[in-house]
């Protein structure tokens, strides 16, 4: 009898993953120019493949945020445990925001990435006018909110979810009936999620085949101290800075959340988009970490939206790269406007597409540098930018442990078991 133990989920993905990388470098290096090659296998198969996953994804973020808040929100029994929860959320996600955006400055300032840096080959870049905060704010409520789910508008989603979960919290027998059709619908979206995760190996591999055909070493050789530095700077924040606080605000182990935060991290690093992230994210933060529903529904949408660590992190490095390589001489006033500009960028620029290029030229403009000087960090930016989603979820759950630890809406048991969640995550299709 065979009793060899079927490949984890995570390992299935870094199977994928490095299995895609090989095969992009391959076929980029014996068969770069063939029109067969390009068009039926790498623009065909692999770039088909890639998007139905991601579009897999993507489709089941809005019916699993509204679903799961209104789940969350309607089993309060006192609706103020909302407003406390949702100042402590954001109190975390700006400090954490600041914190990022700092750490980064103090790296970009002491390595000097953009020191010597070649400026000849700057080609100009049109900077998109952001939103002002109050338009953000009267934005993030709907005044059609099927229009909104169509949209995928996920702040006006979390306000009309919250909404409804109030109003059925408040419906006494009516709301009952109807809070626990919506219970039981919450754990079908979840058991989709879990048979998408099950195929997640195969769409990550098509995924990766496809950048590394495509994405040359070149840029990053030459842009390789920027590249270097600002990377050291997220894993810095993503492995010590979360730790720390995990540590001190809710005395949970680090080592055992960051072992958890495995697959999550990975599909995040694939698809680069915090959004599409959001049902693997929701299932580590309440599976494999013990966050229980009412904490997670709203923290882990939320920070997709409002919290950018990594591309926080992002901005001051490259604010400090373009600085150095125009030898402007930035004061300290200059840097703690950076902080200050980034900080709240992160949340006037909630769900704008391109938010990480127009947060930056928010603060270029208004430490007075050139926006040109982002045109020459866009060639490594795609490849960045999947480490930046992958240490903004990582962000989301820490603060959904925190939050959930100070309102006794943690498992710690489940947090503590190495298989938590591994059941959640089987699909079984015959019976």
């Amino acid at each position: 009898m065979d009793t060899k133990k079927p490949l984890s989920l995570t390992s299935r993905v870094i199977i994928g993953m490095v299995t895609g990388i090989l095969t992009g470098f391959i076929i980029r290096a014996l068969f770069e120019g063939n029109g067969f090659v390009d068009a039926y296998i790498v623009n065909g198969l692999f770039e088909v493949g890639g998007k139905i996953f991601i579009a897999s994804l993507k489709m089941l973020v809005v019916p699993l945020v509204f679903v799961s808040l209104v789940c969350g929100t309607s089993s309060l029994k006192d609706i103020t445990t909302l407003g406390r929860m949702g100042g402590k959320t954001l109190s975390f996600y700006i400090i954490t925001t600041a914190a990022a955006i700092t750490l980064a400055l103090f790296m970009g300032t002491v390595f000097q990435p953009g020191a010597g840096a070649d400026l000849t080959a700057a080609s100009t870049f049109a900077a998109t006018e952001a939103p002002s905060l109050g338009k953000v704010i009267i934005d993030m409520f709907p005044t059609n909110p099927i229009s909104s789910m169509a949209e995928g508008k996920t702040l006006q989603i979390i306000v009309f979810a919250l909404l409804f979960g109030i109003a059925i919290s408040a419906a006494g027998e009516a709301g009952e009936r109807v809070a626990a059709m919506f219970n039981d619908l919450n754990e079908v979206i979840m058991k989709l999620v879990a048979l998408l995760m099950n195929i997640a190996p195969y769409g990550v591999f098509f995924l990766m085949a496809k950048l590394f055909t495509g994405l040359g070493l070149s840029a990053i050789v030459n842009l390789a101290e920027y590249f270097l530095v600002l990377s050291a700077a997220l894993l810095i924040h993503g492995l010590v800075t979360y730790s720390v606080m995990l540590k001190a605000f809710a005395g949970l182990s680090p080592i055992t959340f960051l072992r958890k935060m495995e697959d999550a991290v990975m599909f995040a690093f694939s698809t680069a988009s915090s959004n599409a992230t959001i049902p693997v994210t929701m299932e580590t933060a309440k599976y494999r970490l013990g966050v229980d529903n009412k904490v997670a529904s709203f923290t882990i949408p939320l920070g997709a939206t409002v919290n950018m660590d990594g591309t926080a992190i992002m901005q001051g490095v490259a604010t400090a790269f373009i600085a150095q390589a125009f030898n402007i001489d930035l004061t300290m006033g200059d840097y703690l406007t950076v902080i200050l500009t980034a900080t709240l960028a992160s949340i006037g620029t909630a769900g704008v597409p391109g938010v990480g290029l127009i947060m930056l030229a928010m603060v270029l403009n208004q430490v007075g540098l050139p926006l040109e000087g982002i045109a020459l960090i866009m060639g490594v930016d795609r490849l960045l930018d999947m480490i930046r989603t992958a240490v903004n979820i990582t962000g989301d759950c820490c603060v959904s442990c925190i939050v959930a630890k100070s309102e006794n809406a943690l498992d710690i048991d489940r947090f503590n078991d190495p298989y938590a969640g591994e059941k959640e995550e089987e699909v079984h299709l015959h019976k």
